[in-house]
């Protein structure tokens, strides 16, 4: 069971035309039970994906409903006369929201090996994960709400950004015909809090670009679906939402600066780990940017980008460098009248990327658009500041495991915009706080931080940090087996530029009267690219360390495995715990250190 919009039935559709190859003494049937999936889109899906197996539309969900077939992608076998041999999910790798690095068991593989060598299948039912199926409802509760009325109206308020021709989501959600087919679908991610996508606690703070649903419109939707989704009057129909222009900068961009000439080629499956990208845009003296958009070449397979400023040496500057990012969804960073960053002359943007395969071979070259601002007209210099903590290690199988860092000092006269967090596929909960004489004050609380949506959590207003010498934080990490995301839990976890490596970072953006010039935070920048070389070497000379020292191979080097010279001299630098064995997790922390 497939449908030709659901991200994960277009991610699994090549693997299930590999399957139909490695075994073509099994009969493949791909069927389509969605309302919403015209024989055209079906033909489109197939064509896209380069499937070669037979393919059919299930009209009025017969075939889904005698097999209580409810997801995409969803598979059934049968054995020769017709018997249920194994159902469920082909394979581990995806579970709504998470995605592993690879599969830790190939479910489809494993049931179709074991038929057809006579075998009983091992495990004969698993719970699939993907789309519910878009079947037509069979009963009915009363009620007066219509699309056509009120429910297209909440649609538009929170949904259709993304979801419409030509945006980030994977299908619209504009049209009857289609919102019907995703009516279940949508009550499952909004009670789930998958959509609409924010994960900062409404208990603190004011957000400008929360996405926050109301009760009310929850229930009305709840309502609708359960009401058998009535149409209405066609003449009830809000006006449809502006045409989105190519970029969504006030007035358009002055300037647009692409990632590299050539787009970067991204697979079908498998991990792409982070791309960067280094561009010269050529400023022969400082610019002010009160406006910066990133957009994506390839909505589909990118993850998010973020793009810094890499000063050039000797330059006066301050903060990380952070200068725009992208995350599905997210708005161009537009700043207040007056306020800008400055991006010094002969730097040079660094593009970080991040990039997730959907199914089908694709290419990207993501571009970000500037608007300039004249020194002159400058009242606010806009910086981002940085809190971070590198020297830390999360034991194997922790949970809950708390990270905290703080900003060193922040500008005289300041004001406080925005908060990003940072972390990667272990990372749990983020709270950022300040210290004051009456207590502890949460500026923001995320819960449950999500790695696939890198939220720049911009304040209502600003916030006066006048008085504020630093801004703290606490990030918590899940390393154990209940965390579906974690790519190994029985590892120690230290800082590194790798998804399956953390970070504890959050940014602040600053702001600060222009020509302010008193000293704030750490005067060097954040730069990812010398970052990820930094944690190459790191890796590298824990990997030669014990290939030269720990010579019976069992993860720990003793002092008789050092020749004299070393042991004497070099040993006791590493044994922090002085017991006399060296561990991987010890050699790591020293490189770390003079890494620094």
């Amino acid at each position: 069971f497939l449908g030709s919009e659901c991200p994960l039935a277009r991610l699994y559709g090549p693997r299930l035309e590999k399957l139909s190859q490695d075994f073509p003494q099994v009969r493949f049937l791909g069927l389509s039970s969605n309302r919403q999936d015209s024989l055209e889109d079906i033909q489109a899906y197939v064509n896209e994906i380069g499937l070669t197996f037979e393919f059919a539309k299930d009209y009025d969900n017969v075939l889904a409903n005698e097999f209580e077939a409810t997801r995409t992608p969803e598979v059934v076998v049968l054995g020769p006369l017709g018997e249920i041999r194994y159902r469920g999910r082909i394979d581990d790798q995806y579970i709504p929201g998470v995605a592993k690095p690879e599969p830790t068991r190939h479910d489809l593989r494993v049931a179709l090996e074991e038929l057809t060598s006579g075998k009983s299948v091992s495990v004969a039912e698993t719970q699939p994960a993907g789309c519910l199926i878009g079947k037509v409802p069979q009963s009915a509760q009363p009620t007066e709400l219509t699309y056509c009325q009120e429910i297209s109206r909440i649609l538009q308020r929170h949904c259709v950004e993304c979801h419409r021709e030509g945006d980030i989501g994977p299908f619209a959600l504009t049209d009857y015909e289609e919102v019907v087919g995703w009516g279940e679908m949508m009550l499952e991610v909004i009670d789930d809090g998958r959509m609409p996508p924010w994960h900062a606690n409404p208990k603190y703070g004011e957000f400008h670009n929360s996405r926050q649903m109301p009760v009310a419109d929850k229930e009305a939707l709840r309502e609708w679906v359960a009401g058998g989704m009535p149409h209405g009057n066609p003449q009830d129909l809000p006006e449809p939402l502006p045409v989105v222009e190519r970029w969504r900068i006030p007035g358009g961009p002055d300037a647009v600066y692409a990632m590299s000439e050539d787009s970067f080629s991204v697979p079908a499956d498998g991990v792409v780990e982070y791309q960067y990208f280094v561009v010269d845009p050529g400023f022969e003296e400082d610019v002010w940017v009160s406006s910066a958009e990133v957009r994506p070449g390839n909505r589909s397979v990118v993850h998010h980008c973020i793009v810094f400023i890499r000063p050039p040496d000797g330059a006066e500057f301050r903060g990380t460098g952070f200068l725009s990012g992208y995350v599905p969804g997210q708005r161009a960073t537009t700043f207040p009248e007056g306020y800008a960053r400055k991006i010094p002359a002969g730097a040079s943007l660094v593009f970080q990327m991040h990039y997730t395969p959907n199914g089908a071979p694709a290419k990207d070259r993501t571009e970000i658009a500037l608007k300039f601002l004249p020194e002159s007209q400058v009242t606010h210099d806009v910086i981002t500041v940085i809190g971070i903590n590198r020297d830390f290690e999360i034991p194997p199988h922790a949970e809950k495991f708390p990270v905290s860092g703080q900003t060193r000092r922040l500008p005289q006269n300041g004001e406080l915009l925005a908060i990003t967090p940072h972390m990667h596929y272990r990372g749990e909960s983020f709270t950022a706080f300040l210290d004051e004489s009456d207590g502890r004050s949460i500026l923001l609380d995320v819960p449950q931080y999500d790695f696939n949506w890198q939220h720049v959590y911009e304040l209502k207003k600003p916030l006066s940090i006048r008085d504020i010498d630093r801004i703290r934080f606490t990030c918590r990490f899940n390393n154990s087996d209940s965390n579906p995301a974690n790519p190994d839990p029985s590892i120690h976890v230290t800082w590194g530029d790798q998804t399956w490596e953390e970070m504890a970072v959050a940014f602040f953006e600053v702001a600060r009267p222009h020509g302010q010039n008193d000293e704030i935070d750490e005067p060097v920048v954040l730069d990812p690219v010398a970052d990820r070389k930094r944690s190459a070497e790191i890796n590298q000379f824990v990997k030669s360390f014990f290939s030269r020292f720990d010579s019976n191979k069992d993860g720990t080097i003793l002092p008789e495995e050092m020749p004299l010279a070393q042991k004497r001299f070099g040993f006791g630098k590493f044994d922090e715990n002085h017991d006399q064995q060296l561990t991987e997790s010890e050699v790591r922390r020293v490189a770390m250190r003079e890494k620094r």
